[in-house]
């Protein structure tokens, strides 16, 4: 597995959280934990941690459990090994296989690549009417990768940098979100709009931004965000496939993330969250990067005695609200950690989506911890200061579960 430098994070908590007792840890390096949340947690006592009602005490001399046996690592295993990147490539890759109408646009898409490559190799395979190079003019491509949905085609709008698509916001949102709808359902949008964006190593603030909040408002729209090899190739085949309008967002940090994913096709589910790891005492909501700053979190969590539930959210909109909600009943406590601003951020909605729903099962306010809402600073130690690092998430789940 590939390995994350862990920008330090700003800690933005509800008013019950004491931001004081913070302290922020040296810049280190965190290891992926696995991609899919289907293990159990196994007590000190050799009990397995499954039971839906609540924890009544604290697990006591708790220890991280290992992946895998001996005998098991040295078994063979199925499927075969690719980057992030490399998995958004094949999951596009086969669906131009599969349908003719799906093409891809976008500045430097084509015999260069892609800037991270993951369109490398397909302007030669499908040519240049399929995988079609544009001036840098995203209000423009945009427009024409929406007018190209609602002839039958199936475009892929690639955004050089996420920021760079706040030039279209009038496509995305006038025309992509809307014209289904004022059409009177003569016309469907399908199209998938995507790329990098998140705080890189020293992007400066243009190139830092996380816009998931902009776009969450837009009616008609639906978002998801990789966080893995193998979510990132499923949700892409399932927002190639989608007749609605998908913004899928990646992060700058993560295309060089490597897991092994199943030899036989798949798709995932664009309305799910993925369930990392089933935990009692305390419900953690996040996405795309920060997952792994959670999981690292986790590791000196279930050392201290606790037993968090981790849950990627994947899909920003529509929430799932079916998977959080039986989270919540079990924990009865929730922290939210994401990279979005603090102020109108997906974070927020979260909070008030939960309050909405399911506050009768909560016993503590919930906590949010996200991004300072400055511009995110060129100078690498200020840069550091700008998103939730994992010593912060250690404190904020203590104080819940006091």
């Amino acid at each position: 597995m590939a390995t994350i430098v862990g920008a330090a994070t700003a800690l933005s908590a509800s008013k019950s959280f004491d931001s004081r007792k913070l302290h922020l840890p040296s810049r280190g390096s965190l290891s992926v934990s696995e991609r899919k949340g289907s293990f159990l947690v196994v007590r000190s006592d050799g009990s397995v941690v499954h039971k839906a009602h609540r924890a009544q005490k604290l697990i006591t001399n708790a220890v991280a459990t290992k992946a895998d046996s001996s005998a098991a690592s040295t078994a063979p295993k199925p499927g075969h090994e690719l980057l992030l990147f490399e998995a958004l490539r094949e999951g596009l890759e086969e669906e131009m296989d599969r349908d003719p109408t799906v093409c891809v646009m976008g500045e430097d898409v084509g015999h260069y690549g892609g800037s991270y490559k993951v369109t490398k190799g397909l302007a030669t395979k499908y040519g240049d009417l399929r995988v079609l190079d544009t001036p840098i003019a995203e209000n423009s491509f945009t427009g024409m990768g929406i007018g190209a949905a609602m002839t039958g085609l199936r475009p892929i709008v690639e955004g050089m940098n996420m920021g760079f698509l706040l030039l279209a916001f009038n496509q995305i949102s006038n025309n992509c979100g809307m014209l289904h709808y004022t059409s009177g359902g003569q016309f469907k949008i399908p199209i998938v709009i995507r790329g990098p964006g998140g705080v890189g190593r020293q992007l400066g603030a243009e190139h830092s931004q996380r816009l998931e909040s902009y776009f969450q408002s837009i009616p008609g729209i639906q978002m998801v965000a990789c966080s893995t090899p193998y979510n990132a190739k499923g949700l892409m085949k399932a927002a190639i496939r989608s007749e609605n309008p998908v913004i899928l967002f990646e992060h700058v940090l993560l295309y060089n993330l490597k897991e092994r994913i199943p030899d036989e096709e798949y798709v995932c589910s664009l309305e799910e969250a993925e369930m990392v790891r089933p935990g009692e005492h305390v419900t953690i909501l996040t996405y795309s990067r920060m997952r792994y700053h959670v999981m690292q979190a986790a590791k000196t969590l279930v050392n201290k005695g606790y037993d968090p539930e981790v849950i990627d959210i994947r899909s920003l909109k529509p929430f799932d609200l079916h998977t959080i909600g039986n989270s919540v009943k079990k924990t009865h406590r929730v922290l939210i950690v994401e990279e979005c601003m603090r102020t109108g951020g997906i974070g927020a909605s979260l909070t008030a989506a939960i309050t909405e729903n399911f506050n009768d099962y909560l016993d503590a306010p919930i906590i949010c911890l996200s991004s300072q809402d400055v511009p995110t600073p060129y100078a690498g130690t200020l840069e550091e200061w700008t998103v939730v690092q994992p010593a912060q998430i250690v404190t904020a789940v203590e104080q819940l579960c006091q």
